[in-house]
Order: structure tokens, then sequence, then C-alpha cells
């Protein structure tokens, strides 16, 4: 079982999402913090608003991948203008998907990017 971290201020939206997959067979964990979130990066994927209280999505991003964590990142944000979205894959997310969402597509894109990684050896 795959586990998610979710990192989402919106308690409706982290709580929908969190019982989602709950009901398709995956743990996760929420964080409202980006700064915790960037911490919490160990993970098989990771679901990343841009709209956090502390820090922003696309700081967060930075950090992840600065920090050579290659886990990967499915940008979920009301922040959905062309610029945000090239920010946010250029930065190193796997995947933007804007607000409002179907969650649906949303676990789809997560399978196919978990079903992306290699095996471990």
């Amino acid at each position: 079982m795959s586990s998610i971290l979710i990192i989402e201020d919106e308690p409706r939206i982290a709580g929908f999402v969190a019982k989602g997959l709950k009901s398709a067979g995956f743990t996760s964990e929420t964080t409202a913090s980006g700064e915790t979130g960037a911490t919490l990066a160990v993970h098989a994927l990771i679901i990343l608003d841009v709209g956090l209280p502390d820090i922003d999505g696309f700081e967060v991003l930075e950090r992840i991948r600065g920090q050579g964590v290659a886990t990967p990142v499915i940008m979920l944000t009301a922040r959905s203008s062309v610029a945000d979205r090239v920010a946010g894959l250029e930065g190193g997310a796997d995947d933007y998907m804007p607000k409002p969402f179907s969650f649906e597509e949303l676990l789809a894109r997560i399978r196919l990017r978990l079903r992306a990684e290699p095996e471990p050896a």
C-alpha cells in the first residue's frame, strides 16, 4: 500500500482527498504547512497545493528537489494560469492539476505516477 503526503491548507479539500485515497486503498498523511511538508517528503507521492500559509508550494517543491528527493509530486492548486503551470512543471512537479478538480482524474494521475516509478532492486 502506497503512502501519499497531502500538503493542503484547506481542511475540507485535504479531508476529501484523504477520504478518497483511503477508499482507493492508499494511506495518507496531511499537513497544512509547507515547512512541515518539505521535511516529510519520504512518501510514495506528494499532492502539493501552491497557496499555503507559511511558504508557497513552489518553495516547497524547490526545497524537496534541492534535497535530491525524486518522489513524484502532483501540484493541486487554484493557481491555474499558464505561467503557474509552467513554473510548477519546470520547477520539478510531475503533474499539475487546477482546482476545481475531479477526484477520479486525480486518482488516475496518482496511479499513473506510481506505476511509472521503477521497482526497487
